[in-house]
């Protein structure tokens, strides 16, 4: 029987489990942390081993691979381990995508990932096809083969689940952009960081295709230095662009195999620049997938925008409540902000990675009229913008920035949360933050 050790008892580590037990593995399953009670009665009811709070001494013998969390970096000391007694490393993906038998279709990009992929299955589901999601979002990609089939199945791919993923290939690949982001994990190099996210390429063969963002000047850099085996399809912001999808006249314009679409933004329920990348990153797949003109407009036209990105939580004296919680960098922050035209209190801060301010300067001065600090250590935000002359508050609570933005609002105006930052200095997560907003929101 072949002995395996999942590292990491989080929703992929427990579904790779699960999947790797019916096939008849030896599982382990190890948490450097503590286990939450729901996996650990689910390991017990499939009779899955498991452990907590540390790794045992004996926990690699007669291992055979190693499926680890995404978040684990590879400079934990378990990893060490792994390697030095020379067993194979996967992901997630990599592991669950033998046992698949259907085709997928793999995004990634510093942002947009989840509206893209979100967008995607739903139009793909709206016309019947048989189509799971997974990966980054939800429930997890091996969880759900283990016991259904699918036509297609979409994942959001991290550029952490990107490492470790060797031999699995994509039918269909999209990456929507590059820029800094977690670069704490890639020795604050964007070229480490961007070779992690081309990994998406992979095993690519010419029955396949690639989906990217022209405009991109990192994502430019890198094909260049690239021999690509598949067919490439590309989409721009530029109106005179030569790619297959474009913007012109406020309208979405995509040519691609043998269709013609326009579809006015006007018409479309996401807003802003960075949404149009990622409806046309849809329509590009969608096309290749075998969908109709008619279904893809009416996908995009009935899609409802992903919790957490640019919600509008509430509007309240004519003040609108933007929730984009999930903005966890400057790139996401900086499409959030070009969004609106109305001056706009801006709550940001959290766990700073790697951000540079500088980027987003002019934006800040020209559109927000109150910075709202949100985090345990807020001084680079305050040293970035304090010769700005737009009024800052330090806060330490999501109860606290909202009370604070009363002082500055006016009718008209937005309130929005998009922090640049992670979450883990005062929250659970992204979702923990959002949620806190939209309660003190909706208490106001």
């Amino acid at each position: 029987m072949k002995q395996m050790v999942v590292l990491g008892a989080g929703e992929s580590g427990v579904g790779t489990a699960i999947l790797a037990h019916k096939r008849g593995y030896k599982v382990m399953v190890s948490d450097y942390g503590t286990i939450i009670p729901k996996y650990k009665e689910e390991l017990n009811t499939h009779g899955i081993a498991w452990e907590e709070e540390g790794h045992s001494a004996n926990l690699l013998d007669g291992v055979t691979v190693v499926v680890k969390s995404p978040g684990i970096p590879r400079t934990a000391p378990i990893i060490h381990r792994i390697e030095m007694a020379g067993i194979p490393i996967a992901s997630e993906i990599e592991f669950a995508g033998q046992f698949y038998e259907g085709k997928s279709i793999c995004i990634t990009g510093s942002n947009g990932k989840t509206t893209t992929t979100s967008l995607l299955y739903h139009m793909l589901k709206k016309v019947g096809y048989s189509v799971g999601v997974g990966g980054n979002i939800g429930t997890s990609f091996a969880r759900q083969i283990v016991d259904q089939t699918f036509d297609w199945f979409v994942l959001e791919l991290s550029s952490f689940q990107l490492e470790d993923m060797h031999n699995f290939k994509a039918d269909i690949s999209i990456l929507l952009n590059i820029t800094p982001d977690h670069l704490d994990r890639y020795e604050y190099q964007l070229s480490k960081y961007a070779d992690a996210k081309l990994r998406v390429l992979q095993n690519q063969k010419a029955e396949d295709l690639f989906i990217f963002f022209e405009d991109d000047s990192t994502i430019q850099d890198k094909l260049t230095k690239r021999e690509l085996t598949m067919p490439c399809a590309s989409f721009s912001l530029e109106p005179n662009s030569k790619t297959f999808a474009k913007v012109q006249e406020d309208a979405l314009v995509v040519d691609f195999d043998g269709y013609h679409i326009e579809a006015p933004v006007a018409t479309l329920p996401l807003k802003g620049k960075h949404n149009w990348c990622n409806m046309m990153a849809s329509i590009l797949a969608s096309l290749r997938v075998g969908m109709k003109a008619s279904d893809i407009l009416n996908g995009l036209e009935t899609f409802e925008a992903v919790e957490h990105r640019l919600e509008l939580s509430r509007t309240l004296d004519g003040v609108r409540y933007i929730n984009d919680s999930k903005a966890t960098n400057i790139d996401a922050t900086r499409f959030a902000l070009d969004a609106y035209d109305q001056p706009i209190i801006w709550i940001v801060g959290g766990t700073d990675k790697g951000n540079d301010y500088t980027i987003i300067e002019p934006l800040v001065k020209a559109k927000v009229k109150a910075i709202i600090c949100l985090g345990t250590d807020n001084h680079k935000i305050v040293n970035a913008f304090h010769d700005s002359g737009i009024p800052m508050v330090e806060t330490r609570s999501m109860k606290e920035a909202i009370a604070a933005t009363q002082g500055y609002t006016t009718e008209n105006d937005i309130v929005l949360l998009s922090p640049c930052c992670a979450s883990f200095d005062l929250f659970k997560s992204y979702i923990d933050r959002g949620n806190q907003f939209k309660k003190y929101v909706n208490a106001l």
